[in-house]
Formats: C-alpha cells, sequence, structure tokens
C-alpha cells in the first residue's frame, strides 16, 4: 500500500482555532528569546550546558538518577522498548496504547516484541487484569518483560491513573519480574489535575519520560529519565537511532523555560475544556465525555453526520479538530486556545451539525 503524502488543502480557509492536537502551539516571543541567549555546545559530546541543567531538573523531577534530551516522546517510547526487551518479547499495555496504535508498529519493526493489549476504561486496567494477562513461565511462551502505561491516557479521553491504582499495578508487574515504562507525554497535565507530584507519579516506574511539545508550548523535545544504567544503554540506541545532537541547547531552552512558565497555567487547558464539553453538552445528537484534563472527545452517531464529515465542515468555519474513529471526535485545548476560541469552536460544530440537518431532512 503506498500513502499519499499530507499536504495543505488551500482551497481551505486558515486555521483560526486549532483544537487538532497540543502539539499545534507556537513558541511564545518569550520562549524564543530564551532560545536566542542559550548556552550551546555539542550535545552528543556532553558539552551542551543548557541541555545538562534540563536533564537534570528532569532527572530531580522525576527522581530518577539520569535523563537524556531526545527530538520526539516517540523515540523516547521507542528507545525504552528497546532497553527492556528483546525480540520475542512481550509487552502488557493497553489495547489503545500509543505504542500500540500511533508508533508505526515500532515495538515490532524495531525491537521485534509483540504487545498484549490490556482492556479497560478510559485507557486504564487494574491489578487484576495484569496478574490475569501474566503468563506461566515456561520454554514455549514469550517472556513478558514489561509494562507499559500512559499519564495521561491518548485515547483514553485525557484521563489520569489515580495514584493508589497506578501504585498497585506497578507493584504488580515487579512482583512478576517486569520493568515498568511510563509513556508520560502529558504527564504533567496528570500533575496539575491530580495535585500529585511528578515524583510520585513517576517513582515506581523504571522509566518515564515527558514531551514538551504537548501543552508545554516547546517546538520540540521530550526527556527520557531512568536509572544511571538505563539512560547508560539508551544512549547507545540514541546513537543508532540517530537521536544524538549537536548545539541543542537552543532547543532545550525552551523546554526549561516550559518548566518554568507553561506548568501551573495548564489549569487553564482543563477549565477550557469543561467549557468546550458543557457547550458541546448542549447541542443535539452528540454525546460528549467529560474530561478530565485538556481533552475533550464526543460521539456524533446522533447527529446523522460521521466524524470524519463533522470535521470536515468545521474546517470550513476556521476549526481544526482530530478524527479518531468513525463517530469519534477529539478537541484539545492548549495555551494559544481561550475561552473565545473554545466558544467559537462549539458554535461552528453547533452550525455544522444544523446544515447537516437541513441538506438532510
Amino acid at each position: 500500500m503506498v500513502y499519499a503524502p499530507i499536504r495543505p488543502d488551500r482551497s481551505l480557509p486558515p486555521v483560526s482555532v486549532n483544537l487538532f492536537s497540543d502539539t499545534q502551539t507556537r513558541p511564545s516571543a518569550a520562549m524564543k528569546d530564551a532560545m536566542m541567549r542559550a548556552e550551546m555546545g555539542d550535545e552528543q559530546n556532553g558539552d551542551d550546558p543548557t541541555v545538562n541543567a534540563l536533564c537534570d531538573r528532569m532527572a530531580a523531577l522525576t527522581g530518577k538518577q539520569a535523563a537524556m534530551f531526545l527530538p520526539t516522546g516517540t523515540m523516547c517510547n521507542q528507545i525504552s522498548i528497546l532497553v527492556h526487551c528483546r525480540p520475542g518479547d512481550e509487552i502488557l499495555a493497553h489495547e489503545s496504547a500509543h505504542i500500540v496504535a500511533n508508533e508505526g508498529g515500532g515495538p515490532g519493526a524495531l525491537a521485534g516484541a509483540v504487545v498484549l493489549g490490556l482492556r479497560g476504561a478510559r485507557g486504564l486496567f487494574d491489578s487484576a487484569a495484569v496478574t490475569a494477562a501474566l503468563r506461566e513461565k515456561r520454554r514455549n511462551a514469550p517472556p513478558q518483560t514489561l509494562l507499559a502505561v500512559e499519564q495521561t491516557t491518548n485515547a483514553g479521553g485525557g484521563a489520569v491513573w489515580p495514584l493508589d491504582r497506578l501504585t498497585d499495578v506497578l507493584t504488580t508487574a515487579h512482583d512478576a519480574g517486569l520493568k515498568t515504562h511510563m509513556d508520560g507525554a502529558r504527564l504533567m497535565n496528570a500533575v496539575v489535575a491530580a495535585g500529585v507530584t511528578a515524583r510520585d507519579m513517576a517513582g515506581d516506574c523504571d522509566s518515564v519520560w515527558l514531551d514538551f511539545t504537548k501543552g508545554l508550548g516547546a517546538p520540540l523535545g521530550a526527556v527520557l529519565c531512568g536509572s544511571e544504567s538505563f539512560i547508560d544503554e539508551a544512549w547507545r540506541w540514541k546513537q543508532r537511532l540517530g537521536g544524538s545532537l549537536r548545539q541543542a541547547g537552543i532547543c532545550a531552552a525552551a523546554c526549561l523555560y516550559a518548566l518554568d512558565h507553561n506548568v501551573d497555567r495548564l489549569t487553564l487547558d482543563h477549565a477550557n475544556a469543561r467549557l468546550l464539553a458543557r457547550d458541546l453538552a448542549q447541542i443535539p445528537g452528540l454525546a460528549v465525555e467529560q474530561p478530565e484534563t485538556n481533552l475533550v472527545f464526543f460521539d456524533t452517531g446522533g447527529t446523522g453526520l460521521s466524524a470524519d464529515g463533522l470535521v470536515r465542515l468545521v474546517r470550513q468555519d476556521g476549526v481544526s479538530l482530530s478524527v479518531v474513529g468513525p463517530n469519534r471526535v477529539r478537541a484539545c485545548t492548549h495555551l494559544d486556545i481561550d475561552a473565545a476560541d473554545v466558544a467559537a469552536a462549539a458554535r461552528a460544530v453547533s452550525r455544522a451539525i444544523h446544515f447537516s440537518l437541513a441538506n438532510t431532512g
């Protein structure tokens, strides 16, 4: 199968309300100023002081011994799997996990590992599900070596793992001899929403990472954290995958700025998500999931419109949403979205549905 490249449709109006993802944010003037003033060196040789400062800060934030700067969160996930697993190993993760659905089959293609999908509402599972998935250790069974969780859950609607439930799951995995990994793409959203420190959230995980492009406003960058021995081995995979960088301080400075200025304000994104969910819930035919953080999911099945049909119509109004299922749509609030944008998006959705009904009734 040949996949067509994604090209912008020049016939559409510019996007004025971008709820497609929190990766759509643009660096602020203050963040760009911090980037331009950054001290830099050769990151691959350990000579970039800004990268080193970021890694030290992230290790302390998550309670780990060491950390490593990487271009993307997907690279963080895949390098972690490559360190923790060997070909033929089995990973336990939710069936809707990012490593299952959104990383190009990376676990199998790169590590030769398979993922056993666990079920559970909103991207979460419990220790009973982990126990039920554990295999008897025998020669003809795949070795189970890793359990992965997402904080927050992406396809699960931005849900936050409750700390007691997370601890039970990770303890069960460790007791069975598995390593544990946290896909912390939106870890700080979970921290802010739950009022729990990142160290407490990630303390029982053998590896964890934070993405600075999701809600924190940086143009690129993620930091992977773990033990010194884990990061040492991760560096070899970073080298193999082409993730080693040169004067990366210009990017790390944006991440440091984000930690200083863009974490506490995530409460605004969560409030705007609740406001959007409230407005959408008033539109006949929509079934709206109550958001816990900055992701709002809703079902179009009662409107007569498919998710794709609705997204195409609102795009004519300059509103960008993402399709995540035949009738499931996602809207993501972030630092470039305010209450006025939320109201405009809700009006666009309402107009699209009324237009569809008027032309099909």
